[in-house]
């Protein structure tokens, strides 16, 4: 296999990306397409499952074209997923029965209030690991159920599939209806300490088991895609949802480590080991599990989500067109030396960890007639890294491990103005790597690990190589006066809902 290849697939919120990694861990091709975004209603978020399939089968083609490769040249495939993303399909025919309801949407909010008002939150909690909200699949699939006409009644006979997208994508390689523990972690169906989905919450959601994809490893040879897609069959050896897979590419395999990713919302991932309960509002979730078919190994971690990351610059070109592409925020923000008493609080469609306020809005504060475009780009890019401080807070009271680096990776990873900030507000250094492709990466690593083209989890560890280190530079004062400011920002952000 020496000149063999893991192909990545990376199947994103916003675009479909395939990457080739070779042994060193390094790219050796990318292809990316972007998708269209579909908003129905205020506070929905849909995509077109097929078009997903689609782009992704198509810049999955296009990297091997473009390296001239074949299927004897990729020793296997690892798939990573935008995650809670729900899809319902026709198992017969493979055509989904209605758009996929992506992570972000929020029309299950008030079905998630009236469970925590019946007193399910500590079920839901001990069992899944996750909070009761409509960030999770399980509340967008008994959505489905009850929306699509005909649905719920389909569902029970065994006629319809439900899946993640890495659950719909390997459906459509292989034909295998299976998903990993990482991504079922994340459905609210899940108990994370058996492994498997559960009666109790099932039943309480009205969710038929068969509709259900049985759940596998994270690493080790899961299925196989179909001869006619890449002209001979392809081993599928890795799966795992983006921010488990970001972290297993930023190899944080010991317990205490941490990396976030700044995507279009940003996650903070702390490997705990075994299985860790939260008083600070995180989630226990599933990180990998990996091992041979005699002894496999779980990894947990504890997760915090911030919704707005990346979306935030969108925002600024997009809503308020005060920079032309998202790359020129950090020249914008850097054209004053600070916010000016700026506080961005970007919580546009509700706040995530700690805070679990889905009715929270995005609040600017201190304002003047001096404020410039420059003062709240920088306010904007300080309430990326306000929210990261927020979440990593809660993880070192929870583990009860201070935080030594965080190791960072995303887009927004590559804005320095950022990172240092970031640095500044924790106290602690920044890390970013060589390789900032992590979600890929990872994604890559569990399935090389699942055909032996890498060893073990040290040798693929002894491959991370840092890049940039950002070391904090702001006073211990300052600091706790810039994050009372913030909390108070907070707290008048969570004030507009009991005002509406």
């Amino acid at each position: 296999m020496a000149d063999s290849f893991i192909l990545a697939i990376d199947q994103g919120t916003t675009s479909s990306r395939a990457i080739l990694f070779n042994r060193a861990g390094r790219i050796h091709g990318i292809a990316q397409k972007e998708f269209q975004q579909i908003f129905p209603n205020p506070g929905w978020v849909e995509h077109d499952a097929n078009e997903i399939w689609q782009s992704q089968l198509e810049v999955t083609q296009q990297v091997l074209r473009e390296h001239a490769l074949s299927a004897a040249n990729i020793a296997a495939i690892g798939i990573t997923n935008q995650r809670e993303t729900t899809v319902l399909w026709d198992r017969a025919t493979g055509e989904p029965v209605a758009n996929a309801i992506v992570w972000q949407d929020r029309r299950t909010a008030s079905f998630c209030d009236s469970l925590r008002a019946e007193g399910k939150s500590e079920l839901f909690r001990s069992k899944t690991g996750l909070v009761i909200d409509g960030y999770f699949s399980g509340t967008k699939l008994r959505w489905l159920l009850d929306h699509v006409p005909g649905a719920r009644a389909r569902a029970e006979r065994g006629e319809l599939a439900f899946g993640t997208v890495d659950a719909w994508l390997i459906f459509k390689l292989s034909g295998a209806h299976i998903t990993d523990t990482s991504n079922a972690s994340r459905t609210m169906l899940f108990n994370i300490h058996t492994l498997d989905w559960d009666d109790e919450i099932l039943s309480l959601l009205r969710i038929p088991r068969a509709v259900l994809p049985a759940v596998v490893p994270s690493s080790g040879v899961a299925a196989h895609t179909k001869a006619a897609i890449f002209g001979a069959e392809i081993p599928i050896a890795g799966i795992a949802g983006d921010q488990q897979a970001a972290t297993y590419g930023q190899a944080c395999y010991q317990p205490g480590m941490v990396k976030s990713t700044y995507g279009t919302g940003c996650f903070i991932l702390m490997n705990t080991g075994t299985a860790m309960e939260s008083h600070n509002q995180l989630l226990t979730t599933v990180g990998w599990t990996t091992g041979h078919e005699t002894s496999h190994r779980t990894d947990y971690m504890f997760e915090g989500g911030v919704f707005m990351g990346g979306a935030t610059v969108q925002w600024l070109r997009d809503g308020l067109k005060i920079v032309k592409s998202s790359d020129d925020v950090e020249a914008l923000a850097a054209s004053v030396p600070d916010s000016d008493g700026v506080t961005f609080v970007p919580a546009f469609s509700g706040l995530g960890a700690p805070h679990w306020d889905a009715y929270a809005r995005g609040t600017m504060l201190g304002i003047t007639r001096g404020t410039q475009a420059g003062h709240i780009a920088r306010a904007a890019l300080e309430g990326i890294a306000f929210q990261t401080a927020d979440v990593l807070t809660a993880m070192q009271k929870d583990s009860a491990t201070p935080l030594r680096e965080l190791r960072v990776d995303g887009g927004a990873s590559r804005n320095n103005l950022l990172m240092q900030f970031q640095a500044d507000i924790l106290g602690v250094p920044v890390v970013r790597p060589e390789v900032t492709e992590t979600t890929a990466l990872g994604a890559g690593y569990l399935a090389g690990l699942g055909v032996g083209y890498w060893a073990s989890q040290e040798e693929i560890a002894a491959q991370w190589k840092e890049e940039h280190r950002f070391e904090p530079k702001m006073s211990p004062a300052e600091r706790h006066a810039r994050l009372d400011v913030w909390q108070r920002a907070i707290a008048r952000s969570a004030q507009w809902a009991d005002q509406h």
